[in-house]
């Protein structure tokens, strides 16, 4: 059975995070029932990441099985047109090997967090960024995200119901940068905890609003306590931006022709 790596871009908003749900829209579903559209096939749409209620993504990754042999760009259009309405595209496709599996051969999942900082409201990022109207200090936000780097225990920055074995993960990049209003903050790791991303953002944001220092952000990773996160980051400014694989991922002599 050949299998395919999807590469999906998505806007969040009108769905129930990514894993289907029973009588709720979900990104997996109308993905599987685009699959089904096409190739008359039950197939898995299985997931880089399970993306939450309102969270975007322009690089989230996926594979299936298909009984027959596609074109990949066939598998691409096919899809396309089965996926209208609904704002979802399948921007890539390639042919990959049996042992490809789009979350548990990723080695690196990047995330992007978006804040509009003015007071005026948001006209064309509505649900697409948080828009912050305090003044707020990038560079100290940056200078302070630096200090959750490298291998912790983040059951500060955890949600109560994450579900992962244990609360240490390794940080491998956390930058915070403005360009006008826009403040980006981009991080990086193999795998995040359930809220992680957002709860950093969070607490990233009192140290841009003067509340909190560098120290007070490490004091709080330090704790090991949820009480001490700050508010946690809206979904609608939190996307997943792209999955890294090792090289090569693409099947030797994949018959992309047939």
């Amino acid at each position: 059975m050949p299998r395919y790596k999807l590469t999906i871009e998505y806007d969040g908003t009108p769905f129930a995070g990514w894993q289907i749900q029973a009588e709720l829209p979900t990104v997996q579903g109308v993905l599987a029932a685009a699959v089904k559209g096409f190739s008359g096939e039950e197939a898995h749409v299985a997931g880089a990441g399970r993306t939450d209620a309102g969270v975007h993504a322009t690089g989230q990754v996926a594979h299936i099985h298909l009984a027959r042999h596609w074109r990949p760009d066939q598998v691409r259009d096919a899809m396309t047109a089965h996926l209208r309405p609904h704002p979802v595209a399948v921007v890539a496709v390639e042919r990959v090997a049996d042992d490809f599996d789009a979350r548990f051969s990723a080695v690196k999942r990047h995330y992007l967090y978006r804040i509009v900082n003015r007071r005026p409201d948001l006209a064309l990022d509505r649900d697409r960024a948080w828009r912050v109207p305090q003044k707020l200090d990038a560079s100290a936000m940056h200078v302070a995200a630096q200090r959750l780097l490298g291998k912790h225990d983040f059951t500060t920055f955890r949600a109560a119901e994450c579900q992962a074995a244990s609360p240490e993960k390794t940080l491998d990049q956390l930058d915070v940068t403005r360009i006008g209003d826009d403040i980006r903050i981009v991080t990086s790791a193999r795998s995040f905890l359930h809220h992680q991303v957002r709860s950093m953002v969070g607490s990233l944001i009192r140290v841009g609003e003067g509340r909190w220092s560098a120290d007070d952000l490490a004091d709080a990773l330090a704790a090991r306590d949820r009480r001490r996160c700050g508010p946690m980051a809206p979904a609608c400014g939190l996307y997943l931006a792209a999955v890294s694989y090792p090289e090569p991922i693409v099947e030797a002599g994949a018959p992309d022709h047939l």
